[in-house]
Formats: structure tokens, C-alpha cells, sequence
């Protein structure tokens, strides 16, 4: 890996308006109303911070640990300059691989190393607001001050003020959704219930591991689900049944939405026959790439069909290409950062279920996308007119400042603002959460600004859009507190 040069600035502070427009006017503006929500309520609806970091609520081990290793985005640039995913303490799944560096200081330092990697990315914005805002750094990461640096995070994780619990009303959240498996039994989130918490952490349904006949664990994943719901899934109509049950599961556990992330985006429904043998011959071991993708499309198709019966609000985000590399898939496991977006046809690919569905009132699905060729053409259209399509916020590559003002341009003109799901993290690096809705509040301020500016919105009408778009709209979007 080759050797980032030292670091530039000695002290690292955070400037008041970071993410603002340039435009001094518009500035002045865009701070009176990114002041306005600041310092509401996060509302985290759609992220994947274990439930167990709650029910458990033990103390974060180390800062490498807590901010590196499970990081993608710190990972895979690290990657891109030449090291090995294992340098940066990720640990293989294969036995026979050598093993990833274990030595937490040694990950934290060669991080700090490469700090200058991240200028001009939201990587280098959330890690910035994290070490001062919450660990009270003031050195700018790099070799020589990375020792300092680690024993001061490291002293703040050994505080009772930081465990996973308190840093729920530190960091001023409101609600968050953990992600949970089709077969979870919840077992953490009753913990949780038992607390007091229920209301406040959320599990989440995600059923793409049972919905691809293709995957090598799909038969195993099937039996786990029958296993959960005590249900026998010998057969395609003991497959749905033990969904159903599993979905009320969850619904009775504080649920209020499904997540999922096929490849394509297909919702073609198949006839109940032809689902059937597709699904014995996954049983018996025999698929095929056609089956498996006409199969994946039906069960959105019924996913859809469920979410009408039982009111969970279906997530769909489409088109990443995941584990892109599979020597290092075969050696790190998945989602180990190696995912390259795809462009996705959203307009056919939802329409057999826009057509059944889109006008049912208790069926609601949010829209995400890293296509952006799909923002203005396909889906701001597609949210502008059925009432049951929400368009999801910048999502993954594109949760970036750029990105994140792009997309607003493209897509308020023809979905209005009513029509978005407010923003959603994305994250399993809970230290980030505070950042990232920083982040996005900052960048909904400066484009309100310019509306303001241009005498298309007023003032007042931009204080409330932004709090719409801050707390008010995820709230809605994902029917929280029975919010419609």
C-alpha cells in the first residue's frame, strides 16, 4: 500500500457552515435554516445496527473495532490504494487464507495513515463530526498523532455514558429499525420490549435470503423460516404460510416495514403452478438462471401482495451487483464492500405491482436507487402520481453531498416534496448516524436556500419544508406512531 503523504493542518475542527452553499446570500439563508432542525429528533427508520448492540448494551470494544473494520466505505478506499481488506482487520471466512491483523492499534494506525485517502468524500465528513463531536479529538489523524488519538476514543468507550443504550438519547434518536432475517425470532427485540425500549428500536423483515433459489444456503435459510414460524415449508404454500406467520411476527414485535434488495427489479407475478415447481425443483437442488430470476420477481410480487394485508411498508432498493470480486467473496465472506451499482428499468419492473396495488390504501413502498439516470425519468414520476409510492433518499454511493443536491434537483419539480421518505442512514456504523442527518440537513438547507433566493419558496415555507424533510416525512413515509 503505498505511503499517503503527511497531513497538512495540525488542529481538526469542524467549520459552522461545512456543506453550505458558497453563495454568501444564500448562506445567510441556508444557516437560519438548517438552525431550525438541527437539533430535532432522529428519526433512523432504515439501517442495520445490530439489535443485539442494545439488548446486549456492552461496551464497544475499541476504536478500530468500532470506526474501521466494520466500515465499507473506509475499507474499500483503503483497498483501492493497494492493501488487503485483512490489513484493516477484516477476517476471513476461509480457514485456509491468512489471517487479517488483529491488532487493533496496529488497524488504527494505519488508518490514520491514509486519512488524506478521503478528502472531498462523506466518509471524511462523518468521520470528522464523529471524532470531534463525540470523542473530543482535536489532532488531524496521521501516523504520528494516531496513538494519541486511539487512547483518547479509547477512554471515552470505557465510559458508562457510552454504551449502545445512553448513546440513543445522546444522539438524539428518536427511533431506529435494525435489520432482522425472515426466520429471527426476535428473542433481542422482546429483550428490548421487556426494557421499555420497543417502541424505540424496531425490527425490520428481510426476506431476500429465502426469495433466491439460487443462493447455497437457500435451503437451509427455507428450513430456518419453517423452523421460526413452526411451519412445514416442504411445499410452496407452507413457504408462504410460514412468511405470513413470520410477518406477524415481526408486525406484533413494533415492525413497521420490509426490506428488500434484489438485483433486478421484476415484480411479474408467475401462476400459483409454475411458482410451485420452482420451488420443489430448489427443494431437489435443480435451478436455473431464468427460474431463479422469475421466481425472485414473484415473490416481490407477493411481498406486495402481504404488505397490502398487513400494512408494513415495503423498502425496495435494486441494482447493486454484490460481491462483485468472488475470489474475496469466497475468502472474506459477503458484503465485504466489493458491490458496483446497475442501471435499473423501474418504470417495467414495478408496474405489475403498481398496477395491482398502487392505489390500495394500506399499500405503501419507498423507492431507492443508485441509478441515477432513474431520478427525474422514472422514478420522481412514478411517486408524483400513485399515491402508494414514497421515492427513498440518496441511498449508499449516493449518500453524498453532491449526490444528495442532484438528486433534490432532479426530483422535487415533478414529486414535490410529500412525495419523499425524508432521509435514511444506511448504516451498521452507529457512530454515524448523528453525522449523516447532520449531513443531510445541511444539504436540504442549502437547497432550500436557493429557492428561498430565487423567491420561489419563503422563508417560512422552507423553515417548515426542512422540518418536513429532517423529521415529519420519514415519520410519515414509514407510518410511525400510526402516522399516515
Amino acid at each position: 500500500m503505498p505511503s499517503p503523504s503527511s497531513t497538512v493542518d495540525a488542529t481538526l475542527t469542524l467549520h459552522p457552515d461545512r456543506a453550505l452553499p458558497a453563495d454568501p446570500g444564500v448562506r445567510a439563508i441556508a444557516r437560519d435554516i438548517y438552525a431550525s432542525v438541527a437539533d430535532l429528533p432522529i428519526v433512523s427508520m432504515h439501517g442495520h445496527v445490530p439489535v443485539e448492540w442494545f439488548a446486549e448494551d456492552r461496551p464497544f470494544s475499541d476504536p478500530a473495532e468500532l470506526l474501521v473494520v466494520p466500515d465499507h466505505y473506509v475499507v474499500r478506499m483503503f483497498v483501492s490504494q493497494g492493501a488487503r481488506p485483512e490489513d484493516l482487520g477484516v477476517r476471513p471466512i476461509d480457514p485456509s487464507a491468512p489471517p487479517a491483523e488483529s491488532d487493533p492499534r496496529t488497524i488504527w494506525r494505519r488508518f490514520c495513515a491514509g486519512w488524506k485517502y478521503f478528502r472531498a468524500t462523506p466518509s471524511r465528513f462523518w468521520l470528522e463530526h464523529e471524532l470531534v463531536e463525540i470523542f473530543g479529538v482535536r489532532e488531524v489523524p496521521s501516523e504520528t498523532s494516531a496513538d494519541a488519538i486511539y487512547d483518547r476514543i479509547e477512554a471515552v468507550l470505557r465510559e458508562e455514558s457510552f454504551r449502545p443504550r445512553a448513546l440513543l438519547d445522546r444522539f438524539n434518536i428518536e427511533t431506529i429499525a435494525t435489520t432482522d432475517n425472515a426466520w429471527d425470532t426476535l428473542d433481542a427485540h422482546a429483550a428490548l420490549a421487556a426494557d421499555g425500549l420497543g417502541r424505540r428500536v424496531l425490527p425490520t423483515f428481510r426476506p431476500d435470503a429465502v426469495c433466491h433459489l439460487d443462493r447455497p444456503t437457500w435451503v437451509g435459510d427455507v428450513d430456518l423460516l419453517g423452523a421460526a414460524a413452526g411451519v412445514d415449508v416442504s411445499t410452496y404454500a407452507g413457504f408462504l404460510s410460514a412468511l405470513r406467520v413470520q410477518r406477524d411476527r415481526f408486525v406484533a414485535a413494533g415492525a413497521l416495514a420490509t426490506d428488500h434488495g434484489h438485483l433486478g427489479i421484476d415484480t411479474t407475478p408467475l401462476d400459483e403452478a409454475e411458482a410451485s415447481r420452482l420451488y420443489a425443483a430448489a427443494r431437489a437442488g435443480r435451478t436455473t438462471a431464468a427460474g431463479t430470476r422469475a421466481f425472485a420477481g414473484h415473490m416481490l410480487f407477493q411481498m406486495a401482495a402481504m404488505s397490502a394485508e398487513d400494512g408494513l411498508v415495503m423498502q425496495l432498493h435494486p441494482g447493486v451487483l454484490r460481491d462483485y470480486d468472488q475470489a474475496v467473496h469466497r475468502r472474506l465472506g459477503p458484503d465485504k464492500g466489493y458491490d458496483i451499482p446497475l442501471a435499473v428499468d423501474y418504470a417495467r419492473g414495478v408496474r405489475p405491482m403498481l398496477e395491482a396495488f398502487g392505489h390500495h390504501p394500506n399499500f405503501r413502498t419507498i423507492l431507492f436507487t443508485i441509478d441515477e439516470t432513474v431520478y427525474s425519468r422514472e422514478l420522481a414520476p412514478l411517486a408524483g402520481v400513485f399515491p402508494s409510492v414514497r421515492l427513498g433518499a440518496p441511498w449508499w454511493f449516493l449518500d453524498a453531498p453532491d449526490a444528495m443536491r442532484r438528486f433534490r434537483e432532479a426530483v422535487t419539480e415533478t414529486a414535490g416534496f410529500a412525495n419523499m421518505s425524508g432521509f435514511v442512514d444506511d448504516t451498521r456504523a452507529f457512530c454515524s448516524i448523528p453525522a449523516r442527518h447532520d449531513l443531510a440537513r445541511r444539504v436540504d438547507a442549502g437547497y432550500l436556500a436557493r429557492l428561498v433566493a430565487e423567491h420561489r419558496l419563503t422563508l417560512d415555507e422552507a423553515v417548515d419544508t426542512a422540518a418536513d424533510l429532517a423529521y415529519h416525512l420519514p415519520r410519515l413515509a414509514y407510518r410511525a406512531g400510526g402516522a399516515q
